[in-house]
């Protein structure tokens, strides 16, 4: 077991005990014992991490029959820097810049220990090497979007000369919807929506067909998509903007038939195979301009991520 002699028994944190809003449950506990590595695990000092919707819908506790028991530190993006490692643990070694999405299964039985702390410990499996050229706070944004992202795709059997329509293209997943249909799986045409101000920055991800929302209703437009990656929660409207034998993939429930709902695995092969997309700079991470929020100000950022304004991703940094 390789170890750094300055690792703290307790480490800083936010915690809550009790399921409801994240604004009146998240306490700052500076005394929470550091979480124990298993043998496949790795114990990781965080950098940054990024907030995701998921957050605040756990607790709520939207998924308590599945959720780890209580008090939870919240968070499941990290960026940071390997401390301890697992006798079993073969991809990283101590100093090794990680990152990733620390729950394999985001509603099953996640960690009690997140990413909103000094120290998180997560399995080998669910990290890669951070990319050169991304900073911790760019790569923080990440993980859960770009899986989700990625895997959406996959599972629609999204390919080269495909069209797609993206809902919520400005948002933490459709900003790299967007660019991953254009730039990695090859689409022919991309389209997403998002409202008046945000429509310069779909143009400049990648899509050839900006739709301002505000102004138009996307289902009534005459050109129809082979693919629809609903990141909204519109997927009734998106069913009437397929073509035939086209799909819809949604990640906000629920879904209407026969729109597919999908959740992520996270999956560190997935980054891995992403990195020279990343490295590149063909795909970017979009952080809102409030990024990043400082650690002692959780509840703003979470309230911030609440109003659904947010552009790309709410990001935490330093910690603490």
């Amino acid at each position: 077991m390789a170890s750094i002699s300055s690792i703290p028994s307790h480490i800083k944190t936010w915690v809550y005990s009790e399921y409801g809003n994240t604004e009146e449950i998240l306490k700052f506990d500076p005394n929470v014992p550091i979480p124990d590595i298993k043998e496949d695990q790795v114990l990781i000092k965080v950098v940054a991490t990024a907030l995701n919707p998921v957050d605040y819908k756990r607790a709520l506790g939207y998924f308590k029959n599945t959720d780890s028991p209580l008090p939870s530190v919240p968070g499941y993006d990290v960026a940071g820097v390997v401390v301890r490692v697992g006798s079993k643990v073969r991809k990283f070694k101590v100093g090794d810049e990680v990152y990733g999405d620390i729950n394999e299964y985001a509603v099953n039985n996640p960690k009690t220990i997140g990413t909103l702390a000094e120290y998180t410990a997560t399995e080998e499996k669910l990290l890669a090497h951070k990319p050169s050229n991304l900073s911790f706070i760019e790569a923080a944004s990440l993980p859960l979007a770009i899986i989700t992202a990625y895997q959406g795709l996959e599972r629609v059997d999204f390919s080269a000369g495909k069209s797609i329509l993206v809902l919520g293209g400005a948002g933490g997943v459709g900003s790299l919807v967007i660019q991953l249909a254009k730039h990695v799986f090859g689409a022919s045409k991309v389209a997403a929506t998002a409202s008046s101000a945000k429509l310069d920055l779909l143009r400049n991800l990648g899509a050839d067909f900006p739709i301002d929302y505000t102004k138009e209703n996307f289902e009534e437009l005459a050109e129809k998509f082979d693919v629809v990656y609903d990141t909204i929660g519109q997927s009734d409207k998106a069913l009437k903007a397929i073509k035939e034998g086209g799909k819809v993939v949604t990640i906000a429930p629920p879904a209407t038939p026969p729109a597919i709902p999908f959740f992520l695995t996270s999956d560190g092969a997935v980054l891995e195979k992403l990195q020279p997309h990343l490295e590149s700079g063909k795909v970017k991470p979009v952080l809102d301009p409030k990024s990043p929020f400082p650690f002692s100000q959780i509840v703003e950022a979470y309230s911030y991520l609440k109003t659904n304004r947010a552009i790309g991703k709410v990001v935490i940094h330093p910690i603490p």
